[in-house]
Parts: C-alpha cells; structure tokens; sequence
C-alpha cells in the first residue's frame, strides 16, 4: 500500500502567520488608544489648572474691586498682572452699573477671568481655555 501525500501540509504554518498579524494588529490599536488616553488625561489635568487659574484671577479681582485699590473697567496694565499661575495667562475684565434705590446709590459690579495656556492658539489641539465670572453688588 503506498502512501498518499497530504494536501494539508503547511497548514499549521499558515495559521500561525495569520495569528501574528492578528495579534499585532491588536498590539497597533492598544498602543494607539493608550497615547489617546495619555493625551486625553493630560487635557483633563490642563483644564483643571485653567479653571483654579481664571478662580485666582476672579478672586484677586474680587479683593481689588472690593478693598477699592482699582475700579471698573480695569486699566490695561492688571491685564498682564502676574498672578503666580505659571504657564497660565489671565485676563481679568470688570464693567460696573450703579442704581439707586430707595434714595441710597449702589454699585452692581460684574467680573470676567479667562485663563488660557501659554504658547497655544484658539483651534490647536493644545488649547486649553477656561472662563469664570461673578456679580457683586457693593
């Protein structure tokens, strides 16, 4: 009796190939969604500084409104003010509307703070951008 060769020979190392692809396909898309992640988390760490640097600017306007060291609308130069928030540029607005009431004149005063990142410009995808604002009544 003779022996027939096997048509299936090779098969094993094809489905070992295959398997390869597979697997490293899947390695691709983990490594691309762990950078997504990364740069998704770093986002969300940016905002939060944005956010406690446009609060900074907000309180600082605040005390300097309240104690009546400037008045509204601010002078150009407290735009640039140097608050100690590092990459965080700070711009701090106030307009101000007084009414009277019962024969007394009061002030209503309304203050913006927007912190955006340094070096970034509206529309990259490093931007980072946050806004605060408040209405006091002094």
């Amino acid at each position: 009796m003779k022996h027939k060769p096997s048509r299936q020979q090779g098969f094993a190392a094809m489905a070992a190939i295959f398997l390869v692809v597979v697997l490293a396909a899947l390695g691709g898309f983990m490594l691309t969604f762990s950078n997504a992640q990364h740069a998704s988390s770093a986002q969300d760490v940016q905002g939060a500084r944005a956010y406690w640097a446009a609060m900074a600017g907000l309180e600082w306007g605040l005390s300097s409104v309240v104690s009546g060291s400037v008045t509204c609308p601010l002078p150009p130069s407290i735009f640039t003010k140097n608050l100690g928030i590092g990459a965080f540029s700070v711009a701090i607005g106030c307009t101000s509307r007084p009414y009277t009431e019962a024969s007394s004149t009061h002030t209503i005063y309304q203050l913006t703070s927007v912190a955006a990142l340094t070096g970034t410009t509206a529309g990259s995808l490093a931007y980072i951008e946050r806004s605060v604002s408040t209405v006091i009544e002094k």
